[in-house]
């Protein structure tokens, strides 16, 4: 914002520029916002239509391996289209919505603890911070065939002369307040599109490690990944796009449709620069 007082010292063609500076930011942000809401729309139609999908596969006249694996689909798209709408409906400095209350972590499984505290044990003030508590937060750590919990803990120093507190950050995670690692996410969806083992198979290899995670669990997991995900693929997208030749291979597969209980044929692309191809402009 520029100042009244600014305004009374700028000359005619100062005034003119600052107009149209002025008319360029309204218009990107009038069109950013239609985009928005256009895409907000999109988004809640879509969700109302997988919700109805979602509730039509449980019914459908197909054996149990072709429903586990509609329904893990289904779960993993609204779990992104979810995501995204969360993004995009969230206002800047309020914290996201409450996300229902998950189950404890079995007490079976090992605990290592993982401290989190300041850096400093000082107050601004010169003073000696007091430990008064902690704030202990769970993640479910995987490696092949075994199941940890990591206790994070972060302490809660307090000054007794200012009452300031001062506790460390909460460590960045995939998925916001989720209970899965970085690691766990990792293998469930180098599993999945990998080695292609369906959630339902990797619900019962979790539940040999000592913790079978629901398949509706992962596929929100997988949804989630692939929203925060977006970034590499444009990336990816755009490096591919630079170079002057791609090669490009179409796989058919059958592919299920809702609502009829039969499968069509539909095509999976490929597309790759060749082993001696050099990108635009390099």
């Amino acid at each position: 914002m520029v100042d009244t007082t600014e305004l009374e010292n700028l000359d005619a063609p100062q005034l003119r520029s600052l107009t149209r500076e002025l008319i360029e930011q309204i218009t990107e942000q009038r069109d950013e916002l239609r985009f928005k809401t256009t895409r907000i729309e999109q988004l809640t139609f879509e969700l109302a239509r997988y919700k109805r999908i979602r509730f039509e596969a449980s019914s459908e006249k197909l054996d149990a391996a072709q429903v586990s694996l509609l329904q893990e689909t289904l779960d993993a798209d609204l779990a992104a289209i979810e995501e995204q709408l969360e993004q995009l409906t969230a206002e800047p400095g309020k914290p996201r919505r409450q996300t229902p209350r998950r189950e404890a972590l079995p007490p079976h499984l090992p605990r290592v603890s993982v401290h989190h505290e300041p850096e400093t044990k000082t107050c601004q003030c010169g003073c000696e911070l007091k430990r008064i508590g902690e704030d202990v937060s769970e993640k479910l750590l995987y490696k092949p065939g075994d199941f940890t919990v990591e206790r994070h803990i972060r302490g809660k120093w307090v000054c007794a002369k200012c009452q300031m507190l001062i506790q460390a950050p909460v460590p960045p995670q995939v998925i916001d307040k989720g209970v899965a690692t970085a690691s766990l996410l990792a293998q469930v969806m180098v599993a999945k599109f990998g080695d292609h083992l369906p959630l339902y198979r990797q619900e019962a290899i979790f539940g040999r490690a000592g913790y079978a995670i629901p398949r509706s669990t992962l596929g929100t997991w997988v949804g989630a990944c692939g929203v925060q995900l977006q970034p590499l693929v444009d990336a990816l997208k755009e490096a591919i796009l630079s170079h002057d030749v791609l090669h490009a291979d179409e796989t058919p597969v059958a592919m299920l449709k809702p609502g009829n209980g039969k499968t069509h044929r539909a095509y999976l692309w490929t597309y790759c620069p060749g082993t001696f191809e050099s990108a635009v402009g390099i």
